[in-house]
């Protein structure tokens, strides 16, 4: 097991949920995202979830998608990133998954990628725009570093759609919350959890969910019905308005997770 597997472990046998704070690398610059990462640690996050900045980010909102523009014009690459992930090693023990679209992947090369991903540390990786139909090379070769590939799903995932990222997922599953971009508005709980049911019939893989998570209140509400909460777009804003509240965020976040019983 790896160490986002071994946290799951861990959390399930002590009957708690998962916390995953997202940020991007690079923004506003590669070292406060280095401060960040140390504060999601000491704020109790379970994985740290580091996005790479692309120049083209489909899946996301309006406020990560700045947040990727800032971190690029900082000149923020994935190479930089891999780096900065091994400086982190050195003292953050967090498993942490990296966000990146195929593109920085295949211009690097998905061997070059994942062997040099797996050195620096870097636990799991989430390719948005790479459906798991299409991932047998990235799949492969991540198996071999034991870097998990995690996989997602979306309120209109069919059947077949689930039992193939269930199949494929490693780690977690990614459940988008809704039908739209990162940052979006979380809606009522009920689909929710009618659809995570529907995909614990084809595993028992943990399941994470994503986009629209906010409050204290929605995150408490999604971890009564999953494994675990990832929050953004929340994080990422609160990084950009430098009211210096984060670090008391992040504490009400995981009071709340922590609430569930």
């Amino acid at each position: 097991m790896n160490r986002i597997e071994q946290r799951f472990l861990k959390l399930r046998q002590e009957g708690k949920k998962a916390f995953i704070p997202y940020v991007m690398a690079g923004d506003p610059d590669l070292k406060k995202t280095e401060e960040v990462v140390r504060l999601f640690e000491e704020c109790g996050a379970d994985i740290v979830e580091l996005g790479v900045p692309f120049t083209d980010p489909l899946a996301d909102g309006p406020v990560i998608q700045a947040a990727s523009e800032r971190a690029l014009r900082e000149g923020v690459t994935l190479k930089k990133v891999l780096a900065l992930v091994r400086r982190v090693r050195r003292s953050v023990s967090l498993p942490v998954v990296l966000m990146t679209y195929f593109n920085p992947v295949f211009k690097l090369g998905v061997e070059a990628f994942v062997t040099e991903a797996a050195e620096a540390g870097v636990d799991g990786v989430i390719i948005p725009d790479l459906p798991p139909d299409e991932a047998d090379e990235v799949i492969t070769v991540s198996k071999r570093h034991s870097v998990a590939t995690v996989f997602l799903l979306a309120p209109t995932s069919t059947d077949d759609r689930i039992a193939l990222v269930a199949e494929k997922s490693e780690g977690f599953i990614y459940y988008v919350s809704i039908t739209g971009i990162t940052g979006s508005e979380l809606k009522g709980l009920r689909q929710m959890r009618s659809m995570i049911k529907r995909i614990r019939n084809f595993t028992d893989k943990p399941i994470a969910v994503g986009f629209g998570v906010k409050r204290p209140e929605e995150a408490r509400g999604v971890a009564e019905i999953a494994d675990g909460v990832i929050v953004g777009s929340a994080i990422v804003k609160k990084l950009q308005e430098e009211d210096n509240t984060l670090r008391e965020y992040l504490y009400s976040l995981r009071k709340a997770i922590d609430g569930v019983v």
